[in-house]
């Protein structure tokens, strides 16, 4: 759908959007609303995307596959899982601080049942990326494996997404990832066996 357009039509409906779902509530915001912003015309956008679901959902996708490309290069030669996880923990923090309008609509005013519904929501080069070095910390005997990969994994993102909430909350204050390393400590914490040294 996005491919449809010309450049200068995504890039102010990009705008748009982000400006749009990441103020309003979603359930008011409307189609008519994103056209109104981004100067472009209701019939267009409803042509190319048929509700203002597959609009977001769009968008949203693009911007969590730049946070994916963001982790899988950032992940390169780092072969510690502790350092992988730290640098995980610390790009998504670092990504939603930078990008706080996407954060607000992926944790706040987006509705998480709709977009569990929609077929971009699974994100798998993201999950399954995470999930296999999640998983390959148990097979090594360093993380906890009486609970699932998936419940690891829960704990970690449940971390980022509630800090990103409470910074928002609080006015943005300080830096969200400013207490990164400290924070992932509390988390490396919550997922590892007890008796493993941080040296592994």
């Amino acid at each position: 759908m996005l491919d449809e357009l010309n450049p200068d039509t995504r890039q102010r409906l990009e705008k748009a959007v982000m400006e749009v779902f990441s103020e309003y509530d979603f359930h008011k915001a409307s189609i008519r609303d994103v056209a109104e912003k981004a100067g472009v015309s209701f019939t267009t956008i409803y042509k190319h995307f048929g509700s203002k679901e597959k609009l977001v959902f769009a968008f949203v996708d693009i911007w969590m596959t730049k946070l994916t490309d963001r982790i899988i290069d950032h992940l390169q030669g780092i072969e510690a899982l502790k350092e992988k996880l730290r640098k995980v923990f610390w790009l998504q923090l670092d990504y939603y601080e930078r990008h706080c309008k996407f954060g607000k609509i992926v944790f706040m005013t987006m509705p998480m049942k709709t977009w569990m519904e929609d077929p971009t929501f699974p994100q798998p080069s993201m999950f399954d990326l995470l999930i296999n070095v999640l998983q390959q910390g148990q097979d090594q005997g360093i993380l906890n494996k009486n609970v699932r990969a998936g419940i690891l994994l829960d704990l970690l993102m449940g971390f980022v997404q509630r800090s990103f909430i409470m910074w928002i909350d609080r006015g943005q204050t300080g830096s969200l990832s400013g207490q990164a390393n400290e924070m992932f400590e509390m988390v490396w914490r919550g997922i590892t066996i007890p008796e493993v040294p941080d040296s592994k």
